[in-house]
């Protein structure tokens, strides 16, 4: 922002790597702190490219995400299968433009960068939940009913 104002007005582009580094300290005020920055930086005409960090055990943003004010969230995601690292992308958000919505696989080649594969099938997984989580799930809730008055 400092850069901005030396440089002055007119378009410019601004990568964040990471706005969840931003509200490490006060994750109650997140949503006020994204929309200012959002107001800020679209007053100043900035195309932003920002990452959000999300957690690893759920997949799932930390409470902080700054989904609210994207105006595309592309997600990249990893999983282990068969001892194989394999990588994924899917585009969850997209303003005013039509996207495919579902995940492709992606390889990274040498000298090449990165392939994008056509979409993945749908699995077991993406209906059902593994036998462990299931279990998991229902321990919590019987606790759960335990503990009630």
């Amino acid at each position: 922002i400092e850069a901005k104002r030396v440089l002055g007005y007119g378009r410019a582009r601004l990568v964040i790597d990471s706005l969840s580094a931003f509200w490490l300290d006060k994750p109650a005020m997140a949503r006020r702190y994204s929309y200012f920055v959002k107001k800020v930086l679209s007053k100043w005409d900035f195309t932003v490219m920002a990452t959000s960090q999300y957690a690893i055990t759920t997949s799932e943003a930390f409470g902080w995400g700054v989904e609210h004010i994207a105006d595309g969230i592309i997600r990249f995601r990893r999983f282990v299968r068969n001892g194989v690292l394999r990588r994924y992308v899917i585009v969850e958000k997209m303003r005013q433009t039509a996207h495919d919505l579902r995940m492709h696989e992606i390889k990274i080649v040498p000298g090449e960068g990165m392939r994008i594969l056509p979409p993945t099938g749908e699995r077991i997984e993406d209906a059902k939940l593994l036998p462990s989580v299931a279990e998991k799930i229902r321990r919590a809730k019987a606790r759960r009913l335990e503990e009630a008055p």
